[in-house]
């Protein structure tokens, strides 16, 4: 059982738990549900370098990142340094994060809110819409193709946006014919972890050219973002270079001063 696959069990297994004291009903009573969204898409087009911060307390590969750190600060740093928008991980059990870390973000600043989790099920997307999320993440590998085509409709017609993550050139197969407004990809072999963002080349021009792209993983240089964007990509998800910093913030804060000066 692959990394992946232990936490996909174990999201399942929270899932079904939640059902028993939270339904989609109690969700749609959420002051959050009627919000307008706040387009990450938008953002990442209209922002020079399209950083998105990340928030994220541990991983799979790193059980301490940054356990003590603070959710609302550093929100409204990413905000002040100039990031695009925010991701926020939710997964307790592997991340260290919670759905209260998003809200406390919504309340924090005005940035897009990408919500960083396994989403397997329709219970989920709800969840997000619920909590301040704009946008979700739904991740190929995990999901059939089916199940990506009715996930995205549901997120859209809730007013959320779709950021739908791939490994492979393959998985592009799934997207569906609409309801996708980014594709990520993911430079982290889920397999064994290792990172590289030669896999953001190799996949590149596979991509349609009129979906937002955006790179995830193992960017953590000025000089990778730049061979990026001359290949097209509009975002850069970057957590753990920020996250494992004293002052997270303060790090996003100077690696995007970095980024106009070299500009």
């Amino acid at each position: 059982m692959t990394i992946l696959d232990k936490i996909i069990f174990e999201k399942k297994i929270e899932i079904e738990n939640k059902k028993r004291s939270l339904s989609i009903e109690t969700f749609n009573k959420s002051p959050m549900f009627k919000c307008e969204k706040k387009s990450l898409s938008k953002s990442l087009r209209k922002n020079k370098f399209g950083i998105i911060g990340e928030y994220k307390r541990k991983s799979p590969s790193n059980p301490n990142i940054n356990l003590k750190s603070d959710v609302e600060k550093i929100a409204k740093g990413y905000e002040k340094a100039g990031c695009a928008g925010i991701s926020v991980l939710t997964n307790e059990k592997f991340f260290g994060g919670s759905v209260n870390d998003l809200s406390i973000v919504r309340s924090s600043c005005n940035l897009p809110i990408l919500r960083k989790e396994f989403i397997v099920d329709i219970f989920q997307i709800y969840e997000s819409k619920a909590i301040g999320s704009d946008a979700i993440l739904l991740i190929a590998s995990c999901l059939k193709k089916d199940e990506l085509k009715s996930f995205s409709k549901i997120a859209n017609d809730l007013d959320l946006e779709v950021l739908l993550e791939i490994h492979t050139a393959e998985e592009l197969d799934k997207i569906p014919a609409k309801n996708v407004s980014i594709i990520g990809v993911n430079n982290r072999n889920l397999n064994d972890f290792s990172v590289s963002i030669e896999n953001s080349i190799k996949i590149s021009n596979y991509i349609p050219k009129n979906i937002c792209k955006i790179s995830e993983s193992g960017i953590s240089n000025i000089s990778s973002i730049k061979k990026l964007q001359n290949i097209g990509y509009n975002g850069f998800l970057i957590g753990e270079h920020f996250m494992k910093s004293l002052n997270p913030e303060l790090t996003a804060h100077k690696f995007i001063q970095r980024l106009k000066n070299e500009n």
